[in-house]
C-alpha cells in the first residue's frame, strides 16, 4: 500500500498486517504563508466554565477545544502513529491550549488521520470515552506512542496478522490485546466492557477510514500532522511555526 495514497485506504486491506505507515509523517517543509492581522481580545467564556473545558464533536467527525465562535480556528489532522504528531503535541499541548484556547481567541479541532490498523484501534478507544475525555486520552497515547508500538512490534508478524484477520467486530479488540492497550485504556478510566463495546463498531471504523480518505482529498492531506488555519492549509506543522501564525493573526 502507498501509504501517502489515504484517499485508496479501504478496510479490506486492514485485515491484513500492514507496516505502520510512519513514513506518513511530514517534516515542516516551508515557512508558511504570510499572515496578518490586529491584535484580539481576549473572548471571556460564558461565566462558570472556561475554554479549556469546552469540548465537542464536530459534524465533521473531529472532536472541538475552545470557543466554537474563536475567529481563529486551528484544524489539526494527526495519526496516533505518527513520532512527529507526538512531538507537536508534547511541545505545544501546555501553551497551546492554557494560552490560546483558553484566551477564547484560538479553537483546535483534532481529527484523527487513520494509517493502519494501530492506529484505528487506538483512535476507537480515544474516542470511547464522554467528548470531555478525548484530548487526555489523546495525550496521554501520543505520550505512550513509543511503547505501544514496541508492544505490537515485539508480538510478533504471526500474533499481529492473527489479530488483523479476526472479522470485523471482533478484529480491533484483537488489536488492542496484541498491543496492550486494553490495559492502557482501562488505567485511563475506559473500563474494559466499554472498550469492547466501541472496539466491536466496525461500522464506526469504517467511518473514521472513509472520512480520513475524504478529508485527505478535501485538504491535499499527504502527510501528518497536518493543519489548517481559518480554512487555508498551512505550509509549516511545528509548533513553533504554528504558533507564529496565530500571534501574526492577531492571537497576541
Amino acid at each position: 500500500m502507498n501509504r501517502l495514497n489515504i484517499r485508496r485506504l479501504a478496510l479490506a486491506a486492514f485485515a491484513a498486517p500492514l507496516a505502520l505507515g510512519l513514513a506518513a509523517c511530514s517534516e515542516s517543509g516551508g515557512t508558511g504563508a504570510a499572515l496578518s492581522g490586529e491584535p484580539i481580545e481576549n473572548i471571556a467564556p460564558p461565566e462558570g466554565k472556561s475554554w479549556t473545558e469546552t469540548v465537542e464533536k464536530t459534524p465533521e467527525g473531529g472532536y472541538r477545544i475552545g470557543n466554537p465562535d474563536a475567529p481563529i480556528k486551528v484544524i489539526e489532522f494527526a495519526s496516533l502513529t505518527c513520532p512527529h504528531c507526538a512531538t507537536f503535541t508534547e511541545t505545544s499541548k501546555d501553551e497551546l491550549k492554557q494560552g490560546f484556547v483558553a484566551s477564547g481567541r484560538v479553537s483546535l479541532e483534532f481529527r484523527n488521520f487513520v494509517m493502519n490498523p494501530l492506529d484505528l484501534t487506538m483512535a476507537m478507544l480515544t474516542r470511547c470515552g464522554q467528548p470531555g475525555a478525548f484530548f487526555a486520552l489523546t495525550e496521554q497515547t501520543l505520550a505512550s506512542q513509543s511503547a505501544i508500538i514496541d508492544a505490537w512490534t515485539k508480538a510478533g508478524e504471526a500474533q499481529v496478522a492473527q489479530a488483523a484477520s479476526q472479522p470485523p467486530e471482533k478484529r480491533y479488540q484483537a488489536i488492542a490485546k496484541v498491543a496492550g492497550l486494553d490495559e492502557f485504556f482501562a488505567a485511563r478510566g475506559i473500563a474494559a466492557e466499554q472498550a469492547s463495546t466501541c472496539l466491536a463498531d466496525h461500522e464506526g471504523a469504517e467511518v473514521l477510514v472513509e472520512t480520513t480518505s475524504k478529508q485527505s482529498d478535501e485538504y491535499g492531506i499527504t502527510g501528518t500532522p497536518a493543519f489548517v488555519i481559518n480554512g487555508v492549509k498551512a505550509d509549516v506543522n511545528t509548533w513553533p511555526e504554528i504558533k507564529a501564525q496565530l500571534e501574526t493573526m492577531g492571537a497576541r
